[in-house]
């Protein structure tokens, strides 16, 4: 009974949450549910206060810099015109008549230095609909080039990317922004490769069927973009997150004395390893908040409401993906979850494979990369990382592995960012789901699967 509540309570929370029900509501009452299948009555209120909030505050505490500093980058980096400006210099460098390609291009380059998906699906719409309009190319294919720029390589495979689905394994496995570069590299551009190629063979077919933009009465009114910064100046902020990043994980933080972390005020931790990728984003992001603050002085027409509003944005989305841990965590403590803990690790003696398995099923369940695989890692990570050392697979493959699957069952139909995408475009599921299908769950998880081959054959690279 206990494992068949489990299983119902997951059924709940995709339906509901597909439904539009808040997860900050479903997640407590449907761990519950699975609690009250177990025969654990008398401890609905314990399990609530003690499991449940411990490990959604934990989560909070443990990620809430990221979400609040890539939140403010990405709203100063908008309303600093500097969003657009990039999108509008790869327009430019690219050529309009390679209209996905640059779409692609521009999401990619924004989402990887530290712009939030949301902004740019914002500050990129407007630009993608004129391109595609000119070149005659149908509106619905927008939605596909978006996603692919944001959600895919630029979220889990390349490396030092900021996206917090790049951050979440830091702690279980001790690595950082930078784990299997190599391996990362090669499957950004399977990802990318594939999209940009798919996107653009179904733009030929559907034109050649005689289908053109189509009539869309409420498309975006062009907006005046004279007052933008050059596209050099408005790249500068994010080249700086790429390069410090790097800098503080692999030469700075690396080298300091980190002995005061045994202290008990800090943990009693016995090196700096499994902190030293977020400090590292964190630090990244913050230089980058002031220099973008600096160089656009006199551009900010409300610089404080810009502040405020872009830490307001961070609330939301730390606190639906924490109530999903907090989710998960109880749902693990459950004697039926054993049962199901059992099948995943028996799905693969390879543990990358295992790992692979539970993360995709867990971000298809909850409709949340960064949600399902936080929950995997907090209740599975431990033993990956066993099985791993004992294989002697490195933790930076089971890094890479860990985020890449975040990224494929995520964006089903019931996903947030899928949802609040089409919204943007104003277009229907019916119309434009299947190319955001492709582009965010096929080829990731074809790439998925040519890292998990290559880095069992020859290790991280």
């Amino acid at each position: 009974m206990g494992t068949l509540g489990i299983l119902i309570s997951l059924a709940l929370l995709m339906y509901l949450a597909y439904r539009g029900i808040n997860v900050l509501i479903l997640a407590p009452l449907l761990a519950l549910l699975a609690l009250l299948f177990s025969g654990e009555v008398a401890m609905l209120l314990p399990t609530y206060t003690q499991v449940f909030m411990k490990a959604m505050g934990g989560y909070v505490m443990q990620f809430f810099p990221l979400f609040l500093l890539g939140a403010l980058f990405g709203k100063l980096m908008d309303d600093s015109g500097s969003a657009r400006a990039i999108a509008h210099g790869i327009v430019a460098k690219v050529g309009s008549q390679r209209a996905i390609l640059a779409i692609v291009l521009a999401c990619g380059i924004l989402t990887y230095g530290g712009v939030s998906l949301f902004v740019v699906a914002f500050a990129v719409y407007p630009i993608g609909a004129a391109l595609f309009r000119e070149a005659g190319i149908p509106k619905r294919l927008i939605p596909g080039a978006i996603a692919l720029g944001s959600f895919t390589f630029t979220m889990t495979a390349l490396p030092g990317t900021p996206a917090i689905q790049n951050a979440i394994p830091n702690p279980f496995f001790g690595t950082d922004a930078f784990a299997a570069p190599g391996l990362g590299l090669i499957a950004g551009l399977i990802m990318f490769g594939l999209g940009t190629w798919w996107l653009s063979s179904q733009a030929r077919k559907l034109k050649a069927a005689g289908e053109g933009y189509g009539e869309h009465r409420d498309d975006p009114i062009a907006q005046d973009d004279r007052g933008i910064p050059g596209f050099w100046l408005a790249l500068l902020p994010i080249l700086l997150v790429i390069a410090l990043n790097y800098l503080m994980a692999k030469q700075v933080l690396p080298n300091i004395d980190a002995s005061f972390l045994a202290k008990p005020e800090f943990g009693g931790l016995q090196d700096a390893k499994s902190l030293i990728g977020i400090w590292s984003i964190i630090v990244a992001l913050a230089a980058a908040i002031l220099l973008l603050v600096g160089l656009h002085w006199r551009r900010w027409a409300n610089l404080q409401k810009s502040v405020n509003d872009g830490a307001f944005g961070s609330m939301l989305p730390i606190l639906n993906t924490a109530a999903e841990v907090g989710y998960g965590t109880v749902i693990a403590s459950l004697a039926g979850f054993v049962i199901i803990r059992d099948l995943v690790l028996g799905v693969s003696s390879n543990p990358l494979i295992s790992e692979a398995v539970a993360v995709n099923i867990l971000a298809g369940i909850t409709g949340s990369a960064s949600g399902g695989m936080s929950i995997a890692l907090k209740t599975l990570g431990e033993q990956y990382l066993s099985l791993a050392t004992a294989a002697g697979i490195s933790p930076e493959l089971l890094h890479r592995v860990a985020a890449m699957a975040s990224g494929c069952m995520d964006t089903l139909p019931h996903n947030g960012a899928v949802i609040s995408l089409l919204a943007i475009c104003k277009l229907t599921h019916r119309e434009s789901y299947k190319f955001i299908f492709v582009n965010t769950v096929g080829f990731p998880m074809v790439a998925l699967v040519v890292v998990i081959m290559l880095g069992t054959m020859f290790g991280s690279f």
